[in-house]
């Protein structure tokens, strides 16, 4: 019966996470760069600017935590095992030129992203605690007025949160730490239940401070892992990144040449990546102290440039430097052989612990997008019971068989793009007015700095 129900649930996942819906979600990024005139591509390096050096005015700007906070709460939920394992099944099943459209995709994701987090933040509320809530399910509701879409957002969002948030990462951890270091998964699973519990029900402010040191620390150990792995095979690098532009158009690294193969899984996994398009992120974006919502969302925007661009890359690059993705192993497997390949045994090393913490980061940030979800269609009142679950799952996912918790919140995380897209598209006008508005303002702001000669 289990493996039946798990086959169906399999099936339903293939056709939610099938053509239409991809060619919704790149759609949707394309029709949001062409009107907002490319701003993604303009305004990266003053983006860059706000998330790593903001301005004081905004410590007293309403909102929960800094631009910085938010930004790396967003960032410990998408850098996960889509870095690893998703960009390794990525390049197995559509060959090296899936790196080159799992790039497109990020590129055209960075104006959804920037489009979800505006409004999250022009359509947040204050809950009675003092605390904001926001999201699609808010600017679905507020903007669109389709209270009902915004309900059948949240109900995905809580439920995916529990497996792709939480349980599948658990459990990648426990597997990677028990095949690297013989770890016992019952005792995995304890140590990460209680420090995800010291965490988790402190609130996003806690959320904030812990991913603020961890995030960084994490994505530079494994991204300096991978550079290096560059420096000492340098004559590789050029044929590695040839190889992936020339198959991008060919397919030719694919059975029969099949470049919708290629191109599907670059956009399936980059979006599994970075999310962009999915209405999770912008959850976090709408907790940011901002005094205008295109602020925080040039800040948000960054998330899939650094996800993707950057730590994805890492992985893609050496993968298809190594050569090993023909040889059967798939996932986490293969980006871990193939660090062993080029560091020794160190290499594995590298991305079980790599792999540890982003998974870890994971379940901090998606137990956030969860309670919010459940809040929404609930109370705050019930969000300590929410947190409580949450964290006892973690244990669960640890130890447990998950084929079918992982088909379930697959398909749960595929659906919660459909409605926010559908809000994202409907409100464009409103992305593209607090956009200008903002713009404005960051002008003025720049001519004063130049007047006054600082």
């Amino acid at each position: 019966m289990q493996d039946w129900l798990t086959e169906t649930i399999g099936a339903i996942s293939n056709i939610v996470w099938g053509v239409p819906t991809l060619i919704l979600i790149v759609g949707t990024g394309l029709y949001l760069t062409l009107r907002l005139g490319f701003l993604q591509f303009r305004t990266l390096p003053y983006a860059l600017k706000l998330a790593f050096s903001p301005e004081k005015k905004d410590e007293k700007s309403e909102g929960d935590i800094s631009h910085y906070q938010a930004l790396t709460t967003a960032l410990a939920a998408t850098i996960g095992t889509g870095n690893i394992a998703g960009v390794a099944t990525a390049v197995v099943l559509g060959g090296p030129g899936a790196v080159f459209w799992m790039w497109i995709s990020a590129l055209l994701g960075m104006a959804t992203k920037y489009a979800e987090a505006i409004l999250a933040v022009k359509y947040r509320v204050k809950n009675k605690h003092g605390e904001y809530s926001g999201g699609p399910m808010y600017y679905i509701e507020k903007g669109l007025k389709l209270k009902w879409l915004a309900v059948i957002f949240a109900i995905f969002g809580a439920v995916a949160a529990f497996g792709i948030g939480n349980m599948v990462q658990s459990n990648s951890v426990s597997g990677a730490l028990s095949e690297t270091f013989n770890i016992n998964p019952w005792i995995t699973g304890i140590i990460l239940t209680v420090l995800s519990a010291f965490v988790i029900l402190g609130g996003i402010k806690a959320i904030g401070k812990v991913t603020a040191y961890v995030v960084p620390a994490m994505a530079l150990f494994y991204v300096i892992a991978g550079l290096l792995i560059m420096i000492l095979n340098w004559d590789l690098v050029p044929a590695a990144v040839g190889l992936i532009f020339s198959d991008a158009f060919t397919g030719q690294a694919v059975a029969g040449g099949a470049i919708g193969a290629v191109i599907r899984w670059g956009v399936a996994r980059g979006v599994f990546s970075n999310e962009a398009g999915l209405g999770s992120a912008p959850i976090a974006a709408a907790a940011a102290r901002t005094d205008y919502p295109g602020r925080q969302a040039l800040v948000s925007m960054t998330q899939v440039f650094i996800d993707t661009i950057i730590v994805c890359s890492i992985t893609g690059i050496t993968i298809v430097m190594g050569n090993m993705y023909l040889d059967g192993i798939e996932g986490a497997a293969l980006t871990s052989a193939t660090f062993e390949f080029f560091l020794g045994p160190i290499g594995g090393i590298i991305v079980a612990i790599g792999l540890t913490f982003f998974a870890f980061s994971t379940i901090l940030g998606w137990s956030y997008y969860g309670e919010k979800c459940f809040s929404y269609l609930f109370s705050e009142d019930f969000i300590k019971y929410y947190r409580i679950a949450f964290v006892l799952a973690i244990f669960v996912g640890a130890v447990a068989q998950l084929d079918l918790v992982w088909g379930i919140a697959d398909v749960m995380n595929g659906l919660m793009a459909i409605p926010n897209l559908i809000g994202l598209i409907g409100l464009s006008g409103v992305v593209v007015s607090e956009t200008n508005k903002f713009l404005k303002v960051a002008r003025e702001e720049k001519q004063r700095k130049l007047s006054s000669g600082s």
